[in-house]
């Protein structure tokens, strides 16, 4: 009996001359579709391009003879290499990432070069060719090409150290050099560079070299939101505690502006203009941060507008020749405008003429912006508000979410048992557009009954028919609704007459 001579890739090219491998690389490549999940079986589309390029040569050794040596020779070197190329995808999809994370794609690219390099060199072996003997034949070629490529292969471990580091990942918001306004979304990672897609829509790919060595802002991680800061300057004479709790009012509830971690205003320098307040706000949109600040600097500025406050210009002494400014509204017409407005109100019908005009001079009209809060259901109040010009949506809470309960115009008015009895507000009034507020506090409106302490059965009885009819409409907002003594005791109590 002969004995069995040891198996050798020689006598496999002998035997099967480039087919065998493009059968076996066909074959490897169906059982990596096959094992890949749906998504991801495009990464087999590198072992399809290397047997596609091996049918070719195939084909080409049988259409020409003189050329027939290199093409079968390349042959099998492309089904090596599918082969090769199918295993590395099948080993770093189905099965790495049934135990970790997805494979990062510089990973499965560093994988697939080693792969073809692997099947080079056995092709090499296979002719005879001692692939180390090769490059060290050639050390100057080696060393220009190292040379040439120093850079290119400096950005390709400074990726692997990305992904094995993760101080980003695609999604996260990072700043990528000093420059405060070089600030982009990561996009992608691969080989060569980071692609970024800034605010301005602008794509920025950035050597991974580059980052490597820079200090890099991640406003993602490790908590998904980040800080704001903008800065608002008040006159010296008034309090900064006041001017603190008004802006953290004024904030409250702004588009993006978190409530945890809580927005905070600090004192955080005194300038020639007047004291700089430091406001702190946290948001998670921070892809819309440039809205997330403006709509808060919004707010400030309306609150300030309502409470009197004016931001302080730099003044310089300067000398203008400029056309007059539009005359402001005299105070005769202000007064005028208001006091038609409340006589208006079938509320307040029980009072006179002169009474409405006095309450008209003692109280003044307000501005809120868009989307701001007037008031808020469950809050102590002691204030009745008259829609001058705008809009304001009512809405109660409910079980489930709050209930629209209705929308207010021009001559429409809400607050009024606050007003009388200093009854928790029983509903959230929000404006939907700038709106312009006549407000009337307890102090003029007490000073009314005080002096005709009669009329206190007629607007009582005016508010109980108010109540009757607002009650269905807050869908249980309030429990009862209390009978004409008990308004009548509320408002004698409130006003102590």
């Amino acid at each position: 009996m002969r004995p069995m001579q040891p198996f050798s890739p020689s006598m496999f090219a002998v035997a099967v001359p480039g087919v065998g491998e493009l059968a076996v690389a066909a074959v490897a490549a169906a059982v990596a579709v096959v094992l890949l999940p749906r998504g991801r079986r495009r990464l087999a589309s590198g072992s399809a391009a290397l047997l596609t390029l091996g049918g070719v040569a195939a084909a080409a050794a049988a259409a020409a003879p003189e050329w027939r040596d290199a093409a079968l020779a390349l042959a099998r070197l492309c089904g090596v290499a599918s082969v090769l190329q199918s295993l590395v995808v099948v080993a770093a999809v189905p099965v790495w990432e049934r135990f970790a994370v997805p494979m990062p794609r510089i990973f499965l690219d560093v994988l697939r070069w080693l792969a073809l390099a692997a099947a080079v060199v056995a092709g090499l072996w296979e002719a005879g060719i001692d692939a180390g003997e090769l490059l060290a034949g050639s050390a100057l070629v080696t060393a220009v090409i190292g040379f040439a490529l120093k850079d290119t292969l400096g950005n390709v471990f400074a990726g692997l150290a990305i992904h094995a580091e993760h101080p980003f990942e695609i999604g996260d918001w990072i700043q990528y050099d000093p420059n405060p306004a070089h600030v982009g979304r990561v996009v992608e990672i691969n080989w060569r560079a980071t692609k970024v897609l800034t605010l301005d829509e602008a794509h920025v790919i950035i050597p991974n070299g580059q980052l490597a060595q820079a200090s890099i802002r991640n406003f993602t991680k490790p908590d998904p939101w980040s800080r704001r800061s903008l800065f608002v300057v008040t006159p010296y004479d008034v309090p900064p505690q006041r001017v603190q709790a008004l802006i953290l009012d004024a904030i409250r509830g702004s588009f993006g502006v978190l409530e945890r971690p809580a927005p905070s205003v600090v004192t955080n320098a005194f300038t020639e203009r007047g004291v700089e307040h430091w406001v702190r706000l946290f948001t998670t949109e921070f892809d819309k941060r440039d809205r997330v600040d403006g709509m808060a600097r919004d707010r400030i500025w309306y609150a300030f507008a309502r409470h009197g406050i004016e931001i302080p210009v730099a003044t310089q002494a300067i000398r203008l020749t400029q056309l007059p400014a539009p005359a402001a509204e005299p105070p005769d017409a202000a007064l005028r405008r208001r006091a038609e407005c409340l006589a208006s109100i079938g509320l307040l019908s029980p009072l006179d003429a002169a009474l409405v005009r006095r309450l008209a001079a003692e109280n003044v009209d307000r501005v809120y912006a868009a989307g701001e809060q007037v008031v808020r259901q469950g809050e102590p109040g002691a204030a009745m508000f008259v829609v001058m010009d705008g809009r304001v949506e009512v809405s109660a809470a409910a079980v489930d979410a709050p209930v629209h309960v209705a929308t207010l115009e021009a001559g429409d008015y809400f607050g009024e048992m606050s007003l009388m009895t200093g009854a928790p507000r029983v509903a959230t009034v929000t404006a939907v557009v700038e709106t312009r507020l006549l407000e009337v506090g307890k102090e003029s409106f007490g000073r009314v009954l005080a002096e005709r302490p009669d009329l206190v059965e007629r607007l009582g009885k005016a508010l109980r028919e108010r109540l009757v009819t607002r009650s269905q409409a807050l869908a249980g907002a309030e429990r009862t609704v209390p009978n004409d003594q008990d308004i009548l005791r509320k408002i004698r109590d409130f006003f102590a007459i």
